[in-house]
């Protein structure tokens, strides 16, 4: 797990959003990212977003995604992971 100088960074916050949404940021980490939400409006967004995307996500099936779509979703993903 990364350690956090005192304040968290945009960029910071956004590598630890899963983490910290599992519940798995340790307690100082997870003190500086909150504090970090209470003075960052664009992550705070960020974070509903993610929470948003995961409800929605959650209630896909797979009959619901079409295959050209899960194609292009495979590809995508593999290409971020690689760059």
């Amino acid at each position: 797990m990364k350690l956090f100088r005192r304040d968290m960074a945009c960029a910071e916050l956004v590598e630890v959003i899963t983490d910290y949404l599992e519940g798995k940021l340790p307690a100082g980490d997870r003190r500086r990212f909150e504090r970090h939400l209470s003075a960052c409006d664009g992550c705070d967004a960020y974070l509903d977003q993610m929470r948003t995307t995961i409800s929605l996500s959650g209630r896909l099936r797979v009959e619901d995604v079409p295959a050209e779509l899960e194609e292009r979703l495979l590809v995508a993903f593999r290409d971020w992971k690689t760059a």
